[in-house]
């Protein structure tokens, strides 16, 4: 059994050591906004926060979670984080999704990316290129992308 802090509360996983976090939350807690896409770490559509830092949690096992925090879309989602309530608006006011498959991990790299920024520093194309990166859209949506991440930023500027 291992004890994971997400989204705020321990949760109970009865589970080998060496699960990927991805599906402690899918099939053990029934948590399926994070989504599974390459199982390689190469797509970033099962990007959670793991002590703020955005990790792919396909590939990471929940051994090396026991004791850290764990923030899920659910939580970056829900109205209680201001950096995600801001990115999820942005996300909604520039129509980013289209099929909508990687946009939880989108999310959750924006919302670490706009958490690392200093206070009132507006990022540049090429920071939020640079930020982005890691996560692939296969529709394509990336200037639609760049544009909610910018105005999310001037948001929370």
């Amino acid at each position: 059994m291992t004890t994971l802090h997400i989204n705020g509360k321990d949760r109970q996983v009865d589970a080998d050591p060496s699960t990927p976090i991805l599906w402690a939350l899918r099939d053990t807690l029934g948590m399926t906004g994070t989504k599974f896409g390459c199982g390689a770490a190469l797509c970033g559509a099962c990007t959670v926060h793991l002590n703020g830092q955005p990790i792919r949690s396909c590939v990471t096992p929940i051994s090396a979670a026991a004791g850290q925090k764990i923030t899920t879309i659910e939580a970056v989602t829900d109205g209680g984080d201001k950096v995600g309530k801001a990115v999820h608006a942005a996300w909604v006011k520039h129509d980013v999704a289209q099929c909508g498959y990687c946009q939880s991990g989108q999310i959750m790299s924006a919302t670490a990316f706009l958490k690392s920024m200093p206070a009132g520093k507006l990022p540049s194309e090429a920071d939020i290129d640079s930020a982005m990166a890691g996560n692939i859209c296969r529709c394509g949506t990336y200037a639609r992308i760049r544009a909610a991440v910018a105005d999310a930023a001037k948001t929370l500027a």
